[in-house]
């Protein structure tokens, strides 16, 4: 029987605040064409015979305590497929409407079919078709797969086990550093910092650099720290460094992904190797979703083993004996649980059904992994927090199909290794002050994410930070 959503989610001793952040773009962090009312409508511009969301989705309050997963509830038990009256996602941009695709099944029938549900226009719900092509964010069938194999390219077995040696090194210098603060703000100094070092590892971003990366980084996505210049300067700022960085790359080569980026080629054909626009790109892309899931899992992460004291305790003895099996399923419900990729957008392209909606060509159709990994079809009990959860088939990394995560394999590592080092290091975690949220809501794909989690911290005696 599947629990009470609002009594599986325990009070918080302390209360939780939420503040709104700046309008941002979505993933890529790039300018997009705003396209007209009609384009954005599609061809279907009647409403009749559909089951209809019946709230407005893009309002920022609905998510002021994080992501409403009462409402999520019904609309589950009402339909998979609802339909949304035309809406602006973005202050300033074009009305429209959308589909709403909430159930596990169906999010995992659009992801797998790329034929019928296009990507090329972008994962924001306002299409961007000015960027097709260009990213794999807004790319399907060939130009997807060359983008793919290219990118895959730079992940070769030894650069991955250097990254994944990488992961364990920058936890520990975190950790390091927190241990002698005594208290600290847990999202900025520990969960932001592993995602957006492992970042500059990647890239190869000299450590002179980082700090005014991450900065330019934070004022794009809102996160962290307090940032010195708005979004869309930042976005600016960032673009012309991943140039500039690149193009150092190509006349110098480095021991890095990023080197092996720009010099990888599939064969001597046209458009066999990344142009430059293609390589900043996915600078943009690795730089803003890489580190805001990582760091909104992390921050989730704690805020769940902290709300369940006895799981908690039960994977702090598992990562001091080495329980590999109780780590492993941990991180994926921990990566359920936190969700942190609110909803991506495709376009039908033709008429299809999707559960029970008849979806036109052209229309935009949203995923919400959010609400699928709380599918009470799909999940037993899905409002429990189980660090034993198995099977887990949860769709943090955008389900199935050709655009599933291609960073799937190094989050899940930097979650295993943050929270196996952290709880072997620290005795006592306690949160000291307001939970904080920052407020997107649907023109970014991360409507809302965890902003501040102010925590003491009380180091083992004698602890030994395993792989040190």
């Amino acid at each position: 029987m599947t629990s009470d959503p609002t009594r599986r989610q325990p009070l918080r001793s302390t209360p939780v605040v939420t503040e709104t952040g700046d309008q941002q773009l979505n993933g890529a962090a790039v300018p997009v064409a705003e396209p007209n009312d009609k384009a954005t409508m599609g061809t279907s511009a009647e409403t009749s015979g559909r089951t209809a969301v019946g709230v407005d989705l893009t309002d920022h309050d609905l998510y002021r305590g994080g992501f409403p997963h009462e409402l999520f509830v019904e609309l589950r038990g009402r339909g998979a497929v609802l339909w949304h009256a035309p809406a602006v996602p973005r202050p300033g941009g074009a009305s429209i409407g959308f589909w709403v695709v909430v159930r596990h099944a169906e999010v995992q029938r659009v992801s797998r079919d790329s034929e019928a549900f296009s990507a090329a226009d972008g994962p924001s719900i306002v299409a961007s078709p000015a960027l097709r092509g260009h990213t794999l964010t807004h790319s399907d069938g060939h130009d997807h797969t060359r983008l793919r194999t290219l990118i895959s390219a730079g992940f070769t077995p030894r650069m991955i086990g250097r990254l994944e040696d990488q992961i364990r090194i920058r936890t520990r210098e975190i950790l390091d550093v927190v241990a002698g603060m005594g208290e600290c703000e847990f999202v900025r100094d520990i969960a932001y910092l592993l995602p957006m070092q492992l970042i500059g590892d990647i890239i190869g971003i000299p450590e002179a650099d980082r700090s005014w990366v991450f900065a330019q980084t934070d004022a794009i996505i809102g996160g962290a720290s307090s940032a010195p210049v708005g979004a869309s300067e930042a976005e600016r700022q960032l673009f012309a460094y991943a140039q500039q960085l690149g193009e150092a790359k190509r006349r110098q080569p480095a021991d890095d992904v990023w080197s092996l980026l720009a010099a990888a080629e599939i064969d001597k054909n046209e458009g066999a190797s990344l142009s430059g626009l293609e390589l900043d790109f996915f600078f943009a892309i690795l730089s803003i979703a890489g580190s805001e899931t990582t760091r909104n899992a992390i921050s989730h992460g704690l805020l769940a083993l902290l709300d369940h004291p006895e799981q908690l305790a039960s994977l702090r003895a598992a990562s001091l004996g080495g329980d590999t099996h109780l780590l492993d399923t941990a991180t994926e419900e921990i990566i359920r649980w936190a969700s942190p990729v609110t909803c991506f957008s495709r376009s039908a392209t033709r008429d299809v059904e999707l559960g029970g909606a008849e979806i036109r060509a052209g229309d935009r159709v949203t995923v919400w992994y959010p609400s699928a990994n709380r599918d009470e079809r799909a999940f037993d009990d899905p409002f429990r927090f189980d660090i034993t959860r198995s099977p887990n088939p949860h769709v943090s990394f955008g389900g199935a199909g050709s655009h599933y995560c291609l960073g799937a394999h190094l989050a899940r590592r930097e979650v295993r290794v943050m929270f196996e080092q952290l709880l072997t290091r620290f005795e006592g975690i306690e949160v000291t002050g307001p939970v904080t949220h920052n407020v997107n809501g649907l023109a970014h794909s991360i409507a809302v994410s965890v902003k501040h989690v102010p925590v003491r911290l009380v180091t083992r005696p004698s602890s030994r930070t395993p792989g040190a």
